[in-house]
């Protein structure tokens, strides 16, 4: 009896599709009694849409990525786009200042300039990944912003070529070293950010989704550029017009997508703002607060940047030589390991109002974002005439724990600090006087 009630129940099997759970839509419905019939729900345009959809934005999307991926994506298209136009104007000056269109030019002298223009990209790169490649990650807003800077320059060199024919080599080079600082610095904070955007640890799909996205800004950015050059071909006037207006808006798209970017990493000046604030008032601050506070370019740019309160990061210098500090210097540190950090794995050494941070040569990551916290109490009790070891180590003893729990529980990142390389360390060992006499 059971067995013929279950043999004669209706069985309904659904379809659906969607690469989220939470984006799922019916696309069928399978009933078998009394026979087999398929209802097919949606409209197939809307399926077909979202098919195209999935060639551009990751899957799982939007919740396998963070709120400020689409902000930034957006002003970064437009950007990109703005790059791509104003390119062919570059590139058409580019190619008339080298001979092309002239029988008074030659391949090889075309190629010999070509050539020389690449070499010295090539060397630019080389060079600038040795003096501040371990810097990207720390600063990756304003490096993103002074990459597109950079690109804007050497698009510049190229347009204005043709006007210095005498020191035409020398102008090609200067936008083709620029445009390598832009390939380097580009390319590495695209990989940080990368990283932060993926939610579900899918950073490999994020960047060949945004391959995909930059692709076809670039195919609609060529053919605007090329009609812009058509246009513009022979009036020097709209030529100027148009790159100066189209730089204006790419600068001002660039800003806008650093500013929409919300880093929950910890770097030094990310670290000032949150300590400062924990020291007024005994509260965490938001990643989305800290971001708006934060700069996006290099704080010489302002000239009240060195006097705020939250640039007191600038005071702290991380992984210092030990070599390379004077007499009374040394004998400061040598007097600090042997009695304020008899436990720890750093030394702080304050002169002048500067903090010098002697990591130890075992020192972990945790261990180097406590020095530097440390160091930031320490700078901030410089200005107050106090005894700035007994101070900031009391105050690290009492809330350093619960400052870091705070920080954590606000969703930052506090595994470690982002800074730039640590290549100096020492080692010190403590003995008492006695059993060195014996």
């Amino acid at each position: 009896m059971e067995a013929s009630k279950s043999s004669s129940a209706e069985v309904i099997l659904e379809e659906w599709n969607g690469s989220s759970s939470t984006k799922l839509s019916r696309t069928a419905t399978i009933t078998a009694s009394p026979s087999l019939s398929i209802q097919r729900s949606g409209r197939r345009l809307h399926h077909v849409w979202r098919r195209v959809l999935q060639a551009f934005v990751p899957e799982g999307f939007p919740n396998s990525v963070t709120p400020d991926y689409v902000p930034f994506q957006v002003w970064d298209s437009l950007q990109g786009l703005s790059t791509y136009i104003r390119t062919m104007l570059s590139t058409q000056a580019l190619l008339s200042a080298i001979g092309v269109g002239e029988k008074s030019a030659t391949v090889i002298g075309a190629t010999f300039q070509w050539f020389l223009r690449d070499l010295t990209g090539m060397l630019g790169g080389i060079l600038f990944t040795f003096y501040q490649g371990s810097n990207l990650d720390s600063n990756a807003k304003m490096w993103r912003l002074i990459a597109d800077l950079m690109n804007d320059l050497g698009m510049l060199m190229d347009l204005v070529s043709p006007l210095f024919p005498s020191a035409f080599v020398f102008v090609v080079c200067l936008g083709s070293l620029s445009r390598s600082f832009t390939g380097v610095a580009g390319g590495a904070t695209r990989a940080a950010l990368t990283q932060h955007f993926a939610l579900q640890s899918n950073a490999a799909d994020i960047s060949a989704k945004e391959g995909s996205q930059e692709t076809l800004a670039t195919m609609i950015g060529m053919a605007l550029g090329m009609l812009l050059a058509r246009i513009t071909m022979g009036h020097a006037l709209a030529i100027w017009f148009s790159f100066l207006s189209l730089t204006l808006f790419h600068i001002y798209a660039n800003y806008k997508a650093v500013r929409c970017l919300v880093l929950t990493s910890l770097n030094p000046e990310r670290s000032s703002i949150l300590l400062q604030h924990f020291l007024e008032t005994g509260q965490v601050l938001s990643p989305e607060k800290v971001s708006r506070m934060e700069h996006v370019l290099p704080v010489w740019t302002t000239s009240w940047s060195s006097k705020s309160a939250k640039q007191i990061h600038m005071q702290v210098h991380l992984g210092v030589r030990v070599s390379s500090l004077n007499h009374s210097e040394l004998m400061d540190l040598l007097h600090s390991a042997g009695s304020h950090y008899k436990k720890a794995k750093y030394v702080l050494v304050e002169k002048q109002g500067i903090v010098h941070a002697t990591l130890h040569k075992d020192s972990t990551s945790a261990d180097v974002l406590q020095s530097f916290f440390h160091a930031l109490v320490m700078a901030n009790l410089t200005d107050k005439n106090k005894c700035v070891h007994l101070e900031s180590q009391s105050w690290m003893d009492k809330h350093y724990e619960v400052f870091i729990q705070k920080l954590w529980s606000s969703g930052w990142k506090t595994e470690r600090l982002l800074s730039p390389s640590i290549v100096w360390k020492a080692k010190w060992i403590c003995e008492p006087l006695d059993a060195k006499m014996d």
